[in-house]
């Protein structure tokens, strides 16, 4: 197996895991108490996006673990799929330090520790999806 290969299947199974995580989110970060105060409206356009992102994040990773053959092959599908992914999670990092106040986890050891990690975890997969876009060229 080729190394691009080898992290696109990697990067595919990580996203699968992150994307079934988010059923132990709402628990974890108290969304029924929080949500609470919402109208159902909102309540309710908050769970189903939830659940979208969620979605979209295991079949991201489905594409990158089951059809790796697929996405490296040189098509201009390949290179639209793959340059979407590219930009969701440029727009992720970007999130991760821009659309979150500082304050959530500068001072707290576990929040900060979390950050990074999952700072990594999106350029990680920025890097996969990137090496694997430029390789279509």
């Amino acid at each position: 197996m080729l190394p691009l290969e080898l992290h696109l299947k990697l990067a595919g199974l990580l996203l699968i895991l992150l994307g079934l995580s988010h059923v132990f989110f709402a628990q974890r970060f108290g969304w029924k108490e929080e949500l609470e105060r919402l109208s159902l409206l909102n309540r309710q356009i908050f769970y189903v996006h939830a659940f979208f992102i969620a979605l979209i994040v295991v079949l991201f990773g489905a594409l990158a673990l089951f059809y790796t053959d697929t996405l490296i092959e040189k098509t201009a599908l390949a290179r639209v799929v793959l340059g979407g992914i590219l930009i969701f999670w440029i727009c992720r990092l970007w999130i991760q330090f821009f659309g979150y106040d500082t304050s959530l986890w500068k001072g707290d050891r576990f929040n900060t520790v979390v950050h990074v990690l999952f700072s990594l975890l999106w350029t990680y997969f920025i890097g996969v999806f990137c090496w694997a876009f430029w390789r279509q060229f």
